[in-house]
This record gives C-alpha cells, structure tokens and sequence, in this order.
C-alpha cells in the first residue's frame, strides 16, 4: 500500500480558500474512486468533492468548518489497488452521482485522472466535465458570502428562508443580523428567578434560548462597531406643556400622546438631516449603506424580556398615527404577541429608561445599526430659567453611535437638535 494525498483543488472561482462544511467519510473507511467525500464551501456555492483516489482513509487534515487554503491536504489515504479501477470486481460508483468539480475525480471505468482544462462556475451556469457529465452544484443554497453563511450557520439559521436585500436577492449580514433580532426577541422566556435559598448556597440558572441570543447580539455589536455616547441634560417643561396642550384636544383624546412619542416624532424628522445616523457599516462590500427610511425601533420591557418593534418609516407620520402606532406595539410588546415583521428591519432605535427611574444610561447599539437614544426620566430639579434660578423638569438624553460611521460633529449637532427642540417645541421648523 502506498499513502496518497488529497489537497484542495482550485476550484476556479479567483479564490484562495475554502471551508470544509462537512465530511462524508471517516478515518479507515474504504473510499472508492470518485465517491463524494466532503462538502466545502466558496463565495458562490457549497461544491462535492470527489475523492481522485480510491483505497483507506488514513487521515482527515482539516475539521469540519476550518478554512482551508487552496492546495493544502485534505484526505491522506492508504492506496488499495484492488479496490476499483479496471480489471476488478470491486463496486464503482454510479455514474449519475457525477464529481461536481471540473477536472477532478476520476472516470471509474480507467481509474485516471483527467487533465484539467475547464474551470468549475455558478449554479446558475452549469459547466460540462470532461467525461461530459454537467458540473453539479448545490443551488439550494442561498446566495451570500462566506462570513454571512458562516454567521447563518454559527446561529442555526437556514439562509433559504432568509429573504436577500441585496443585489439579485444576494442574502447580506445584515438580513441574516434581522433574523437574529427577532429570534432573539421572540425565543422562550428566561428562567424565572426564584427567592435566594436561605441556606445561602449557590444556585446555578438554565440560560434560556431568548437571554443566549440577546447575549450573543450584544456581544457581537459591542466587540463589533465601536461605541461613542454623549449626554445632554434639557429643561423639557416646555414639551410637557406642548403634550398637556395636545390631550385636550379631540383628535387625541383617542391616542396618549405622551414625551417618548413626542421625541421620537422629532427624532424620526431629525434624522433626514443626519442620515448618517440612520445607516449602517457594510464590512462585507465595503460599503455605508444610507437607509431610504427611518424604521424606528422602540425597546419594550416585557415578560418575555427586552422587545424592539419597528414603526416602519416613521418618518412620513405626523403625531398622531405615530403615537397610535407606537401605543399599539408597546400593548403587543408587552402581551407578547408580536409579528416577526413587527420585531425587524429597525434602522435607529429609542429606548427609555427613565420609566424605571433611571436618570441616564450608554445604550449598545442594536445589531445592524448605527445609533440608539436613551431617555432618562423626566423628574424636577434646580435650573437656571431666564436669568433665575426655578424648578423645571429635566431630562437627560444619551446617544450611543457607531463611530465609524458617524463622527462627533455629526452625533453633538443630532443630540444638541433634540435637545434644543424639546426644551423649545416651536423649534421643530427650524431644526428639522
């Protein structure tokens, strides 16, 4: 018996590497000639390799999901002669399950291997092998680029029903990112905490599905995008008595109107000004991808945990049906009986913290996006107020930015016209 070598192929797309998704063999199996024994995957597909060899595995180089680069061993195997090729009674492969790499694999009848000529392509273009066999791609799989696929897969998640918003439906991070977001809103409930044992020995707390994907979410966005937060205490009596105003008259009676629609009303104008805050770092491209729309995102606290619905394009909403809508997904929130489509595409997010008496917080930005606002509670203090000292009600706000895509110019003049409309409302025309 003499040891043979497998190393990656070229596999003719212009790429140096490739991962090894899964092996169809083991160590001190019996491999015959053109037998499928691995899948890896490329920029455009995941290709079947055919083994060029037949005879034991003696060793399998690489694990499943490691990159491995072009030429590197794959398969060592002890050679057995006997075990096909012409002149042998030993099974051949059948002809239908046909090597899916051009120039690789061997015809079963000869036991050689072909020169190579032709290059391996897309699903979407089949190529010809030399033995004139069609090059079998998996066109099941959706189109995307391996660190997406490798994200997709790293979360269970099955990019065919990942609807793509890129180019000609090619699946991007941040669809898969979306996905992600909802699971991780919509996934069971954590523990419930029970009462401290009194005997005082450690207790020990199943993660739940929904806290591990919330973690992973926000670890991912924290080591990800470089965070930023600036803070900018207001003087909101002005507001208050614009949204006291507002419920007396009748086409609000239906809708609470209250200080967190009321900002994100201005946030949502704000934010065409500074559409660099309504965007998000495409590392895959290369890219700043600017939004077309504002879908703004609303933290929920709820039973289940932390929920963030969408008003889409809240931009085109005047007050009132943005309240309503508002109202409407913090009812759902809280029931927990939110929509997927309710729960994704969020471009800015608000949260307020000051419902739980909190007077300021550094927000992490959501996955996929490039800012988020919190607001603290609203509560009396001291406060100087045309040249006196008086008792009006403050705020204080803190913006979280992606900071490479926003710089500190951009972010203080957003934060600064939040600050200036909320203290003064009849300065929406001017800021926005």
């Amino acid at each position: 018996m003499t040891a043979q070598t497998f190393n990656l192929p070229d596999l003719g797309e212009g790429l140096t590497e490739s991962e090894v998704l899964n092996w169809k063999i083991k160590v001190g199996e019996h491999v015959a000639l053109n037998q499928i024994i691995a899948e890896v995957e490329t920029a455009k597909a995941v290709v079947e390799l055919p083994s060029p060899f037949a005879g034991i595995v003696q060793k399998l180089h690489a694990d499943e999901g490691q990159v491995v680069p072009v030429g590197a061993a794959l398969v060592t195997f002890d050679d057995d002669a006997s075990s096909n090729g012409p002149g042998t009674d030993a099974p051949e492969v059948k002809q239908e399950r046909t090597p899916t790499l051009v120039g690789y694999g061997a015809p079963a009848a000869s036991g050689k291997r072909p020169t190579r000529r032709g290059r391996a392509v897309a699903a979407a273009s089949p190529a010809v092998q030399e033995s004139g066999a069609p090059v079998q791609v998996r066109s099941d799989v959706a189109r995307s680029t391996p660190p997406v696929r490798k994200l997709a897969r790293d979360h269970g998640i099955d990019l065919s029903s990942v609807a793509g918003t890129g180019p000609d439906g090619l699946v991007l991070r941040r669809d898969v990112e979306a996905l992600l977001e909802v699971q991780a809103q919509r996934s069971a409930a954590p523990a419930v905490q029970e009462p401290m044992a009194s005997n005082g020995q450690d207790r020990r707390i199943k993660i739940s599905a929904m806290r591990r994907a919330t973690a992973k979410a926000m670890v991912q966005s924290a080591f990800t995008a470089p965070h930023a937060t600036e803070f900018l205490t207001v003087d909101v009596t002005g507001s208050l008595e614009l949204i006291d105003k507002l419920r007396a008259r009748k086409e609000f009676r239906e809708t609470k109107v209250n200080f967190t629609s009321l900002s994100a009303l201005l946030v949502s104008r704000l934010l065409l000004k500074y559409p660099a805050l309504n965007s998000r770092w495409d590392e895959a491209n290369d890219e700043i991808i600017q939004f077309g729309a504002v879908n703004l995102g609303m933290a929920v606290a709820s039973e289940r945990g932390l929920l963030v619905p969408v008003v889409k394009e809240a931009q085109n909403k005047s007050l009132e049906p943005l309240a309503a809508e508002l109202n409407q997904l913090v009812a759902h929130g809280r029931a927990g009986d939110l929509t997927p489509a309710q729960l994704s595409g969020g471009t800015f997010s608000i949260t307020n913290v000051g419902v739980f008496g909190v007077d300021a917080g550094t927000p992490i930005l959501p996955p996929g996006q490039t800012g988020i606002l919190a607001l603290g509670q609203v509560k009396p203090r001291p406060w100087e107020y045309r040249g006196e000292l008086a008792l009006r009600n403050t705020c204080t706000l803190a913006l979280s930015f992606d900071h490479r895509v926003v710089d500190g110019k951009e972010a203080s003049e957003f934060l600064a016209g939040i600050g200036a409309v909320l203290e003064d409302p009849g300065m929406m025309n001017f800021f926005v």
